[in-house]
């Protein structure tokens, strides 16, 4: 509908330059820049090559966003960027660019929250979110239960991992088994092929007395590892996928578990799955398997839309505008640890002068 407000929204919390172009909850353009084959070569990603990346890659990706919705910028209600968590450096590049396109166009501009991000862009794929809604979001970076009553404003942690994230276990144990990088795609798809039974690998924070939302994979990581080189030093042959799909039931078995229990326990009767973690095959089928049986309503988008992507940001950016919310500032920062109970950084009150965008000084537009 053309009442539905119209937004360009920018990613750039890590390796993928991301711009997406939603009018309400349709999407219209989703254009990604990615700069992963850089930093294979490393192992995982280094701040400054994706810093770098996303500087080349901002202005094409926009412009190539623009055509792909076919829409004018004149036409944009406002311009939504990630605003953190995320590397710094990365984050900066977009919420700079972001500022000045506002600044240029007249939009006003709203800094928002990656996380928050993931979960709002489930309404481009099965429309308006339930409040209230439960969320895990899983990705190299965070694996987080959220409980959301309202997007733009109340977003309640209820669990997060302790030390490696599930993604950043993934990355590990493919590195260990020489898969390359990134571990998450090549692992599920050698799992396929193994027995998730094959081999008893421990589920972290599980028992009776640890934290019932929290996470902790650094212990699997370690006892993968250590099972992996025991088989080398004895110079067996390493059954890659049978400890790929041991190791992956080993994670999604915990995070599904979790994440189920913790419906259960809020009388949450929907659960999205978000974050790059959630294009697994496998935690998918056994999330679905799961919810089922405790008759819960599982909403999970496509796989290109469950990586960090422009779309999200450009999702929760309309929501924004949709519910009135106040747009942030001009001198709006990058934060590398905005805190998910943020899901956006607004500016001091309603005029914060975005109705008088040619009066802001330069020098905050570059704060």
């Amino acid at each position: 509908m053309a009442d539905e407000p119209l937004v360009l929204g920018i990613e750039t919390s890590c390796d993928e330059t991301g711009v997406g172009i939603v009018r309400g909850t349709t999407l219209l353009a989703d254009a990604v820049a990615s700069s992963v084959d850089e930093h294979a070569r490393f192992g995982g990603v280094v701040p400054e090559v994706a810093s770098r990346a996303h500087l080349e890659a901002m202005v094409p990706t926009i412009d190539r966003a623009m055509k792909e919705a076919g829409v004018s910028a004149k036409d944009l209600d406002g311009i939504a960027v990630t605003a953190g968590p995320g590397l710094a450096g990365a984050l900066l590049v977009g919420v700079s660019a972001a500022k000045a396109y506002a600044y240029a166009l007249g939009k006003p501009l709203y800094g928002v929250n990656h996380l928050a991000s993931h979960i709002c862009v489930d309404q481009l794929e099965h429309g308006p979110l339930p409040e209230p809604t439960m969320a895990l979001l899983v990705s190299g970076g965070h694996s987080s239960l959220l409980l959301s009553s309202d997007i733009t404003s109340d977003v309640r942690p209820m669990g997060a991992t302790i030390d490696d994230a599930a993604g950043e276990a993934f990355d590990k144990i493919a590195r260990v088994l020489n898969l390359g990088f990134p571990g998450g795609p090549v692992i599920d798809r050698y799992a396929r092929e193994g027995d998730p039974e094959a081999i008893a690998f421990p589920r972290g924070l599980t028992g009776p007395r640890d934290p019932a939302y929290d996470f902790s994979f650094s212990g699997l990581k370690t006892a993968v590892a250590r099972w992996i080189e025991a088989k080398r030093a004895a110079g067996e042959e390493v059954p890659v996928r049978d400890v790929a799909a041991s190791f992956q039931e080993a994670v999604v078995d915990v995070l599904t578990r979790k994440a189920v229990r913790a419906c259960k326990d809020e009388g949450v009767d929907h659960l999205m799955i978000g974050g790059g973690v959630a294009a697994n095959s496998r935690l998918r089928a056994l999330a679905q398997e799961r919810c089922e049986r405790a008759g819960i309503r599982l909403r999970v988008p496509r796989p290109k839309l469950c990586t960090d992507n422009g779309a999200m940001v450009a999702a929760l950016g309309a929501e924004m505008v949709a519910r009135g919310r106040a747009a942030s500032s001009w001198d709006l920062s990058a934060d590398s640890s905005l805190p998910v109970t943020d899901p956006h950084v607004p500016g001091p009150g309603p005029d914060h002068g975005h109705d008088h965008v040619h009066e802001v000084s330069k020098e905050n537009l570059y704060s």
